[in-house]
């Protein structure tokens, strides 16, 4: 993702010298939960609406530089690296700074790049999700691609989405083919499916078999 394409200036920077009262009327024009700050034209990091709400109106926001959160991403940063920022720091603004001098450029929304993240390949292919759990010290991606692949499936993406008591689970997007096939190799392999498909065929043969003893039990 190249993040130049998507910097935003509609909200210029704040000087840490303005009133909090500037800053209230600010955020009651804007649907963003942080401001961008600076001190003498250097980024000093941003300033949240619910830390406003709570700060006498007449005073300079400099009297509370102490509540400032300095989260911000680079230039050349990638588009995971960004998206965890926004969730680690709870914001929908994202201040972006130039990787020479540091300088502000702008800032990024976290609907961009949410709406990059729906065009990859991994959202937008056609495919079906597998969640499969293994011991963390069991599993690998080479096993995983292998098993895949070994089923004329491709892989379009996978990434570990839990751990839990020393079990990985991991999500995987795979091309529709042999699907089936897949998941029963991954049961070979000692993976534990936790998705439901409706191509797969193993658990098909266990309901069949449930439906069967439930009516002889019932006879």
């Amino acid at each position: 993702m190249n993040i130049t394409h998507y910097i935003i200036n509609d909200v210029s920077i704040q000087s840490t010298e303005q009133n909090i009262e500037e800053f209230k009327k600010l955020f009651n024009e804007l649907t963003y939960s942080h401001i961008p700050v600076e001190r003498n034209g250097i980024f000093v990091g941003c300033i949240a609406e619910n830390d406003v709400r709570c700060f006498d109106k007449n005073k300079p926001l400099s009297d509370y530089e102490y509540s400032l959160e300095t989260f911000f991403v680079r230039e050349s940063d990638n588009w995971l690296d960004i998206l965890e920022s926004f969730t680690k720091n709870n914001t929908n603004l994202m201040p972006v700074l130039a990787d020479e001098d540091n300088k502000y450029l702008g800032y990024l929304e976290i609907s961009d790049v949410l709406a990059f993240l729906s065009e990859t390949p991994f959202m937008d292919s056609p495919g079906a999700i597998v969640v499969v759990e293994k011991g963390l010290k069991d599993y690998s991606f080479s096993e995983i691609s292998q098993i895949i692949e070994s089923n004329e499936g491709k892989v379009l993406g996978a990434f570990i989405s839990n751990i839990n008591n020393d079990v990985a689970e991991i999500t995987i997007k795979i091309g529709l083919l042999g699907l089936n096939e897949i998941i029963q190799t991954f049961r070979r392999y000692s993976y534990k499916v936790v998705s439901t498909h409706q191509e797969d065929v193993f658990l098909k043969n266990l309901k069949e078999r449930s439906d069967y003893l439930d009516k002889y039990l019932n006879i």
